[in-house]
């Protein structure tokens, strides 16, 4: 009886012991990770209040006290906050066709040889040009800048997503689906039971990767034909030499863009919860 006690008592302590170690090792990377931030906001700021120059020009840069008084007053007008809706709107919509259409292919290529042999090549054909070079096509195309926006977006988060998805369903153990056939299941039950699920860490990988490539082709976009948004902002901040503006521009990107990226993480680790070493991963 005693030896059937310490047996069952035991796993209390495997578990209840190493509890406390990520949650102390979480907050020490995220502390780490302010630091390394805040030592690079001190050395912009130490090298261009002294007018740093070693090959790299730090005197021609603003400083951190002057970018902030220009993102203080940016704050204030309401044009920054219909810059900041408008691209997160393009984004928005841009990506989400984007994975809705990149799921949609990706698994009609990884699983019909027919879709495959028809669709593919015209695939591998396009997805070696840049978005950013489709910016005349979409002037000439759509009767909007709006909508020529919005294409260039789609296209530039179309082909991670879709490239993901099609070798996620490709690398799938056929077993997983001649087991639901062998229990009476039917093409939808196996792409319910064994495709979708199975195909979510690389799916969001390329969800995650299509984020970032979306942001930078909608800031261009914006750059080149827009007439709002944060990267036309930014750009009509450069031609009139306002140079705090600019790197208010540059750091509004950063954090929208790591937002959103963080936020696709974010449901990619909850989609993906039933993972082993999950709990590492989110840290």
């Amino acid at each position: 009886m005693t030896a059937v006690v310490e047996v069952l008592e035991s796993p209390v302590h495997v578990e209840t012991a190493p509890v406390r170690r990520p949650q102390a090792a979480l907050w020490r990377r995220r502390l780490l990770r302010l630091a390394s931030v805040v030592a690079a906001v001190g050395l912009w700021q130490v090298l261009t209040a002294n007018d740093v120059r070693l090959w790299l020009r730090f005197d021609t840069l603003p400083t951190v006290t002057e970018v902030a008084v220009a993102l203080a007053n940016r704050l204030g007008t309401p044009e920054y906050w219909l810059d900041l809706g408008q691209s997160l709107i393009r984004i928005l919509t841009g990506f989400g066709l984007a994975a809705v259409v990149g799921v949609i292919t990706g698994i009609m290529l990884g699983r019909s040889a027919a879709f495959a042999d028809v669709f593919g090549p015209l695939t591998e054909l396009a997805r070696p040009i840049p978005a950013i070079a489709m910016v005349p096509v979409a002037i000439l195309l759509f009767p909007t800048d709006e909508a020529g926006i919005v294409f260039i977006t789609f296209l530039a988060a179309y082909f991670p997503i879709m490239v993901s998805t099609r070798h996620a369903v490709r690398a799938l153990p056929t077993i997983w689906e001649d087991s639901v056939r062998t229990l009476g299941g039917g093409g939808w039950d196996v792409l319910r039971r064994v495709v979708l699920p199975g195909i979510l860490p690389g799916l969001f990988g390329g969800l995650s990767v299509g984020m970032g490539v979306a942001w930078i082709c909608v800031i261009s976009a914006e750059m080149i034909s827009g007439r709002l948004g944060v990267g036309y902002r930014t750009w009509q901040a450069y031609t009139v030499l306002n140079y705090s503006d600019v790197l208010v521009g540059i750091i509004t990107i950063g954090i929208l863009g790591f937002t959103t990226a963080a936020a696709v993480e974010l449901i990619g680790r909850r989609a993906t919860h039933w993972l082993p070493r999950a709990e590492e991963n989110n840290r």
